[in-house]
Order: structure tokens, then sequence, then C-alpha cells
């Protein structure tokens, strides 16, 4: 049984004796591949005191050291692409290409932050008044940490810590303990680049490695992203502590499907963007909001679509759509099915009853469609994580518009239209942190930045991009005159010129 540890000063550390662990899972086939340890206060705090010493050192190391060491990384990381995606697949489920293309998605932080010398740079004015200079610079908060969901453990994590160490801080990662290899296989690589010991360290652990980090002195910042309730609760901890917070949370994306649209494409879009990861994506679209009478021929092209998904364990490379994380999980998902179709939704395709031959304990279920849904439903209102598509009737644009923008969740949005006047009124209005017009997950590069609005973020900077650049440290502006021996006295006035 693979027993799993943590990552603190440059290497694996195992959990201490006796401590309390977690089983690890394999989602394909429902068997137990390993223990986790979960870690005590007292293990965060041996972290917290290595990623201490780390910080002078690496915070004082130029810029452009940091991005060396960075551009290593990267290669490295492409060098065990297929290592780091077997890896999450075994833990997570996910298809073994998707977990290709969440490598991919981390390298891009990570290629944006090489960068960061030019990212760094601040402001000078000349002569703010006679014979004064003003200038300002950005320097790392300290020793920060992240906390990362189990449907991206590769890619989250990298949107975090990546732009943390390149603006000089050090870093401690508790990823999901739900899949927890993939963050030690990037720390591991982060060391054989040649980054520090103490500057990339990972503690797993449970709520209570979660409550250590936001109540310890010494964190400066916590990044967060997962469910909603959890995020409340991270973010309003955190700050309680005086800390600065980030919490990125739940979703319940739409897709507004207007009556000009390639029908083809959109219910494309459709399959991909709602059963994609098995609808465990907070950018997955779970609601179709079909417009004028577009409802009946979306029906018609998803219908046969969803129920002949090609689903099965992630490393068949036949499978379009592997596992629920756990058996747990897709009950919950199962359940938000069964109230649908009490509180009156059409099930237009029903996966509940999916069994796999040879995988009978692996945690599967099939698509499900869902119409004629409305907005006083559960299934609309509440976020459910799973291969679970909802679509909802809308007479009109303004409806449609109204009715994305009254649902709690402000994550991630989309568009469908031929009419650029639409396309522009839509993406303009929306009460939506992130806008795809004919994109059904419109994540943005990293030279953007990432973040949602309304309950799906708590928190007033994004992530990666210059809003993680932001975040990661604080401003200072400094004021300078050198005397010339000409001028003496004390002087009472502010001079403005």
């Amino acid at each position: 049984m693979k027993q799993i540890g943590h990552f603190i000063g440059g290497k694996e550390v195992a959990g201490k004796s006796g401590g309390r662990k977690g089983d690890v899972f394999n989602p394909a086939t429902g068997e137990k591949s390993g223990e986790v340890a979960l870690a005590s206060k007292a293990e965060l705090n041996d972290a917290v005191e290595v990623a201490k010493q780390a910080f002078t050192g690496w915070s004082n190391t130029p810029p452009l050291a940091r991005a060396r060491v960075l551009f290593k990384y990267k290669d490295l990381i492409e060098k065990h692409h297929d290592d780091l995606a077997r890896a999450i697949t075994v833990e997570h489920g996910k298809t073994f290409d998707d977990a290709k293309g969440e490598v991919v998605r981390g390298l891009e932080v990570i290629e944006f932050a090489c960068g960061i010398p030019h990212l760094l740079k601040g402001d000078f004015t000349e002569n703010v008044s006679g014979g004064i200079d003003s200038y300002s610079m950005r320097q790392a908060l300290g020793v920060v940490a992240g906390i990362t969901p189990f449907n991206f453990p590769a890619m989250v994590p990298m949107w975090m810590y990546t732009m943390a160490i390149a603006t000089g801080n050090t870093f401690i990662l508790k990823p999901s303990e739900k899949d927890p290899t993939t963050a030690l296989m990037l720390a591991d690589l982060f060391i054989k680049a040649g980054g520090p010991p103490g500057v990339l360290n990972v503690v797993q652990g449970d709520k209570e490695a979660v409550d250590a980090i936001l109540t310890h002195p010494d964190i400066a910042a916590v990044s967060f992203v997962g469910s909603t309730p959890v995020g409340r609760y991270i973010y309003h901890t955190g700050t309680a502590h005086d800390k600065r917070v980030q919490a990125l949370c739940g979703a319940k994306n739409h897709m507004v499907i207007m009556p000009d649209a390639d029908i083809d494409q959109a219910a494309d879009a459709l399959i991909g963007a709602g059963y994609g990861a098995a609808g465990e994506r907070c950018m997955a679209v779970s609601v179709a909001v079909a417009v004028g009478d577009v409802g009946d021929k979306l029906i018609e092209k998803l219908a046969p679509r969803v129920a002949s998904l090609k689903v099965g364990p992630g490393l068949d490379p036949q499978s379009e759509m592997g596992p629920l994380i756990s058996g747990q999980h897709r009950d919950k998902v199962m359940g938000y099915v069964d109230t649908g179709v009490k509180e009156g939704a059409k099930l237009v395709v029903d996966g509940r009853g999916l069994r796999l031959q040879g995988y009978e304990n692996g945690y599967y279920m099939g698509g499900c469609l869902f119409d004629n849904v409305t907005t006083d439903m559960t299934i609309y209102k509440e976020e459910i994580f799973g291969p679970v598509l909802s679509v909802v009737r809308a007479p009109n644009f303004d409806s449609a518009i109204k009715m994305v923008n009254e649902h709690q969740f402000g994550n991630g949005t989309a568009i469908f239209t031929r009419d650029g006047d639409a396309a522009r009124a839509y993406a303009s209005s929306v009460k939506i942190g992130m806008v795809g017009v004919n994109v059904p997950i419109p994540v943005p590069m990293a030279f953007h930045s990432f973040g949602g609005w309304k309950s799906s973020a708590f928190g007033d900077m994004g992530m990666f991009g210059m809003e993680g650049v932001r975040f990661f440290t604080k401003l200072k502006t400094v004021t300078a005159r050198w005397p010339t021996g000409i001028r003496s006295g004390a002087e009472f006035v502010f001079k403005a010129r």
C-alpha cells in the first residue's frame, strides 16, 4: 500500500508516526491505492518554519535568477508530462488526454511567470517636486499558502504557487487529500530544476491543516479554489486573522443559445463543456438556455450524443468520460438527478443505471440530460458538479440575460450566436466574471486573469496574470531627495514645486 507523505524543505517527509491518515482510491476500480498523511497543526508549523528560513534568500534572489529556475522547471514538466497526467488519471479518474490538457494549462502560467523580471518593474517619476523623485516597487509578502481542489490536482496548484514563488514568496501547498500524489511530483521537479529547498512545500491534510493555515500568524496570504460554502469560510476566517485571501468558488455556468446559432456547433460545445471530466469542473457548462424556438432542435441534437457517451476508465483511450472522484460524490450527484425528477423536470437521458463490466466497483454514472428545467428547481439553483446538463427555455434575449444575472453564481458564461450586436450586448451587460462568445469554456490565457463574480469568488483580485502578481506582492512607494550641500535649516511647509 502506497504511503503518501509531505514535501518539506526539498524532500519527501513521512507523516508523524501514529498520526492520522486518509485513504486514497482509484475511482476507475474503487480500489484503495494508498494512504495519505493528514497533517497536524504541529506539522504545519514545521513547514512554515522551513518556508520562513527560505524566504530571505529567495526573496533577495534577482528576479532574473528566479525566472531561470522557472525556465528549467517548465522544461522538466514537459519531459514528465505523461507521468504527471497518468498520476492525475489514476487518482482523479479523468481521461488521460484531459489530464494532459490540464498539465498544459498549468504550464501556460509557468511560461507567463518566466517573464517576471518585466512584470515586477515599478514606476518612476522624476522631479515630483524640486529635486525630489518618486518611484514604486512590488515586494514579496513572505510565506503564503494555497488550498486546492481535487478536480485539478496539477493545474490549479500551478496557477497559485508559480506566481507566488516567481514574485519572491515561499509557498505551502495543501492539495486535496483525494488525489495527493501529483503535488509531490511537482514539488520534486521544482527541486530538480534548481529551486532552493523550502521555497515550495506540500503539506497533505484535511480541515485540521486548513484551519492551521488560516490561523497561522506567519502566513501572509491564502489562495483557495473549491466550493462556495468552504470558500466563504476560508475568506472570512483568513481575513479575520489579517491575511490577504482570494477564494474562487462554486459555479452554475449558463450557455445561452440564440435562435440564429449554429445548432450543431452549440451541441458539440455542450457535450464537451457539460460532460468533460464528468462535469467536475468549476467552468463546466451545467445550464443551457435555449432562446426562442431553439429548445426542441437542441434537445434533438443533444439526446443521442449524451446517451452514447463512451464512459470508462480514464486510461482507456476510447473513454470520453471517466468516473467521478468518489462513491460518495457519485451518490450525491445521483441524488440531484432524483430531486430533479421529483420537482418536475423532464429527464431525457438517464445515466444513473450505468454499470461497466469488470469495473463494477468504480464510481461511474452516465451522462444525464434534463429538459424543461425552471429557475425554482434545485438542479437549477445549486452546483451539482457532475455529468448533468439542464436545458431551460427562455422566450427572448432579455429574459435569458435576466436569468443569468439573477443567479447567485457568476463564474463563467457563454453565448452562441451569429449576431455581433447580441454578443456585444451580452458580454457588456452580463454580471459574470468570464464570458465566452461562441466559446463554451472561456478560461483566460495566463497573460489575462481568472476569476468570478457574486458567490463564485471572495476577495478583490483574480488568479494568475497581473492579478496574480498583485495578489502575491505588496506595493511600496519611495520618495527620495539627495542633499546637495546647498540647503540647510528645517523646512515646515510641504513644497508643491
